[in-house]
């Protein structure tokens, strides 16, 4: 039985990951950590076989948790996993030695052929008498040639392995689940022209071509290639580094994963983004607040470093309503229904980041609170009518204005609050007003006469009376105590 060690600090995948381990013939759990020293302590303790491995945890990221335990643990098996790949994370995976590199989500399907994989691996481990006797092809494409080689290194690697010449390219191939198959297929069609050499690695076929070759007739003959060996190449990719000197190769190496990553980017940013969208959507009317506020900050976050602030704006325009209409239904059918805020308007006029900020915490506030209201099942008018109250409460609205808005009779709304928020609508209104003041009151440089107006009293002296009310202290006393860090704020 091979024990598998979980690393994540996102709970919903440990529990995905210990789901899908349970019906994996072979493998046990032998653990679960979420953050970097936690994951250290946990591959001392348990020495497990199998290490699925978070890159961006608390503490010590993941890669560096490898780092630490690599030379200790040479035949521990790691694999990979991020929401996101990045050329400087696949950089520092490669010499590690890292199995596998796994993007999230990890579909059941994924998850599976790469235990089989791993299954494989483990069982050709070498024995104690067998350690230290790695292939020498392996060893070169796997640590080597990422390094820069003296002189001495790189004739004794170019002797040993037999390359012709003191100059080579590299490129790097990757082609989905079956990298490997379809490298050794290349391989073969290019040993007909080039001395060419090849391992794969972290799901990537590393090739070096021996030889002065030209990069770009290079990038022809391969595309030529993969067109023909590789049916439906859309998800095929490679990179070709510039052409160098033996101790100079990990400039090429380097030059290549760029490129390919490059090749990815565009692809990658809009699954990335598809991913969490839909993530987002379901989890708006069964998730705690917090966690979709979470959720959305990834998002737009990812987006504004992805794109520039005009296209980042106009991509989350969509975002907002198809939460608006998850939420309403107001762009599904021909309900009475209508958007929270006018999206496109609003967002393609926020001038800069800070703006954009305050702005989409306020918009998604908005979201969540609707969102709740149509996971309480309210009836409609009283939906209607609590929408009324929090988008006026700072005018002098009455009973009867917010009965109009809702379209019944004054007492029938007062019914509803009574029946079903188990309150008047005098004392509803009174707790949202004294609510945002006390927001105002710890966020903002506004006098209490400027509260209490913001707050919905024209009256700053009765505003106190009912501050002191509800909350057991006069204004004045609770933002003392603000400013002081002090009291149960």
């Amino acid at each position: 039985m091979y024990r598998v060690l979980i690393v994540d600090d996102e709970e919903p995948v440990l529990d995905s990951y210990e789901f899908m381990l349970k019906s994996a013939a072979g493998f046990a759990l032998a653990g679960k950590a979420r953050s970097g020293y936690e994951a250290l302590r946990l591959i001392h303790e348990t020495e497990p076989d199998l290490v699925f491995m978070d890159i961006n945890i608390p503490g010590l990221d993941g890669l560096a948790v490898i780092a630490d335990v690599h030379k200790k643990f040479p035949h521990m098996i790691f694999v990979l996993s991020t929401a996101y790949e990045r050329f400087d994370l696949a950089k520092r995976a490669i010499p590690l030695g890292v199995f596998a590199y796994l993007v999230k989500p990890v579909s059941k399907r994924t998850f599976f052929s790469t235990l089989e994989e791993v299954r494989e691996a483990l069982v050709q481990r070498p024995t104690p008498e067998e350690e230290g006797r790695e292939d020498p092809g392996r060893l070169f494409f796997k640590k080597i040639i990422w390094q820069e080689m003296g002189e001495e290194t790189w004739e004794r690697w170019r002797e040993r392995l037999a390359f012709p010449s003191d100059q080579g390219i590299v490129f790097i191939l990757e082609a989905g689940e079956d990298t490997e198959k379809w490298c050794q297929k290349i391989a073969e069609q290019l040993f007909y022209k080039y001395h060419c050499r090849y391992d794969a690695i972290l799901n990537r076929g590393l090739f070096l071509i021996s030889g002065n070759v030209d990069r770009e007739t290079l990038k022809v003959q391969l595309n030529a290639v993969i067109k023909d060996l590789i049916p439906g190449t859309a998800g095929c990719f490679f990179g070709v580094g510039d052409p160098r000197r033996g101790p100079d190769l990990y400039r090429s190496c380097n030059t290549a994963l760029r490129e390919l990553e490059d090749q990815r980017q565009e692809i990658d940013i809009r699954q990335w983004e598809r991913f969490r969208i839909i993530q987002l959507r379901r989890k708006i009317d069964t998730a705690p607040p917090e966690e979709v506020k979470k959720l959305f900050t990834q998002l737009w976050g990812e987006l504004f470093r992805s794109y520039d602030f005009t296209l980042a704006k106009v991509k989350m325009v969509p975002v907002f309503m198809f939460l608006m209409d998850d939420c309403t239904g107001c762009y599904r059918d021909h309900t009475e229904a209508t958007p929270l805020f006018a999206a496109a308007e609003e967002i393609m006029g926020i001038p800069d980041m800070s703006r954009w900020e305050a702005w989409a915490d306020d918009a998604l506030e908005k979201v969540l609170f609707r969102a709740g209201l149509h996971r309480s099942a309210f009836p409609v008018p009283l939906i209607k009518a609590i929408e009324y109250i929090h988008a006026h409460y700072a005018e002098g609205i009455q009973l009867g204005d917010v009965a109009d808005a809702a379209q019944v009779s004054p007492a029938y709304l007062s019914r509803l609050f009574s029946e079903h928020c188990k309150t008047s609508f005098i004392d509803y209104v009174t707790e949202l007003r004294i609510e945002n003041a006390e927001k105002l009151l710890k966020e903002s440089k506004m006098n209490i006469k400027e509260v209490a107006f913001a707050a919905g009293y024209q009256d700053p002296n009765y505003f106190s009376k009912i501050f002191r009310k509800v909350t057991g202290r006069s204004p004045l006393a609770y933002a003392g105590e603000v400013k002081r860090g002090g009291g149960d704020l």
